[in-house]
């Protein structure tokens, strides 16, 4: 369905469709109140009215920020007026407790002990501290995957020219024939120099989820430390820190857990923490605290204090229901169009290597091009991604996206698929 037809019969929809107005103040956010009878269906429609969308485009990005729901939203603004008429007092006299108690409710959700976990600003912050607080030597070996973050892959090359560490870069195939061979690849690379590896736990541009498990026991085994990149994994699915037994891990609370932006957790094993330099001096000592390692001056505390009430909001949702809605959604039109001609799928056929995120492109067709057309021509936002064994748009839609935005979507890349026929 082209832009314009599809302009109109969305407007209708629009008139119709309370869940569009910006208003916080005329919905009842009891989170529990009215859906407790509902069924599957009527309750993924009455989570969608939590959220106010804009009516110009269909938005399959959620990837870099996901939206806040309103009932976080309303309760983050009233902790911007609290802070603000408090000031200097909560500041000296709530902000720690505040900070550590919100923290504890993380940790809790994400499976570790309280005194092994930090609220950070974001994944980028987190990580980066443990590759520059790294104690390195000269000649010492780090590995880490072509397809991981880009501002993680800078902060190594910095360690490199800094250390003069050796950067060992692997290629993760987007098809893989097990997990062995992921295993593989990463031990393949390992010598009685290498210190640490990066590993996605879910690669950001493809939504492929790692067995990061596996990896962490065979590093392990050579005496290797293993750095997760959790970015897209905290409140998109059920993770388990301990159970993975990595030594650091780092996510962005601001994706899929929904905070407001700048919110972001780093784990770091007990054991560990005495090994990481801080980035910023602190008055805490204890080499065995993981406070040392947290602080960051005066920054925003209504957005650390919303981090609560987006656990609230992804309790009543349950987190593996969200996990399994998310999965239907991605799995609702990446099947439609896994096979379908001249359409590439860069994310593994198994449904247990991903869940909301996946990557589709056009052969013949130029990632950026793709993006373009799906926006001027069919009003449907996402990211382009060019990358060596990855070409096409990183699809993520999210919990209020409903079937009617994923037939169209289907429905617009067989169009622009069949366009592109050689």
């Amino acid at each position: 369905m082209k832009k314009r037809k599809f302009i109109k019969s969305f407007g209708n929809a629009l008139m119709l469709s309370p869940f569009f107005s910006f208003d916080l103040e005329n919905h009842d956010y009891d989170l529990y109140s009215d859906r407790t009878l509902l069924n599957d269906d009527e309750f993924w429609k009455r989570i969608r009215k939590d959220y106010s969308l804009k009516k110009d485009y269909i938005n399959l990005e959620n990837g870099y920020y996901n939206i806040i729901p309103n009932p976080t939203l309303k309760k983050f603004i009233e902790h911007v007026k609290t802070v603000n008429f408090e000031g200097s007092y909560y500041m000296r006299t709530k902000r720690t407790i505040d900070n550590r108690r919100v923290a504890g409710r993380l940790a809790k959700l994400v499976g570790c002990s309280d005194d092994e976990l930090v609220i950070t600003r974001n994944t980028t912050e987190s990580l980066d501290l443990i590759i520059g607080g790294f104690r390195w030597n000269k000649g010492d070996e780090a590995i880490y995957a072509t397809q991981d973050y880009g501002a993680m892959q800078q902060m190594f090359k910095l360690v490199s020219k800094r250390h003069g560490v050796l950067n060992k870069i692997v290629s993760i195939p987007n098809h893989p024939i097990s997990d062995e061979q992921i295993v593989s690849i990463y031990e393949d690379q390992i010598t009685p120099k290498t210190k640490l590896i990066m590993v996605s736990h879910m690669i950001n541009i493809t939504g492929h989820i790692l067995p990061v498990r596996k990896i962490c026991d065979m590093a392990h085994k050579y005496g290797v430390e293993v750095l997760v990149d959790g970015a897209h994994c905290i409140g998109h699915f059920d993770v388990n820190i301990s159970e993975l037994n990595c030594d650091y891990y780092g996510s962005s609370l601001h994706k899929w857990l929904s905070t407001p932006l700048g919110a972001g957790l780093l784990y770091v094993s007990k054991s560990k923490v005495s090994k990481i330099w801080p980035l910023l001096g602190s008055h805490i000592n204890e080499k065995d605290n993981i406070l040392r390692l947290n602080h960051i001056g005066t920054h925003p505390v209504h957005t650390d204090l919303a981090i609560e009430n987006a656990i609230d909001y992804i309790e009543m949702i349950g987190i593996k229901r969200k996990e399994e809605r998310l999965r239907k959604i991605q799995r609702y039109w990446s099947d439609q169009l896994r096979n379908f001609k001249n359409v590439i799928i860069n994310t593994p056929l198994e449904s247990f290597k991903s869940c909301g995120i996946a990557n589709i492109g056009i052969k013949g067709l130029d990632p950026s091009k793709l993006e373009k057309i799906l926006f001027d021509d069919y009003n449907i936002f996402t990211v382009a991604i060019n990358h060596e064994n990855v070409k096409g748009c990183r699809i993520s839609p999210n919990i209020y996206t409903n079937f009617q935005d994923l037939d169209h979507f289907v429905s617009s890349i067989k169009e622009i698929a069949m366009r592109n026929t050689n």
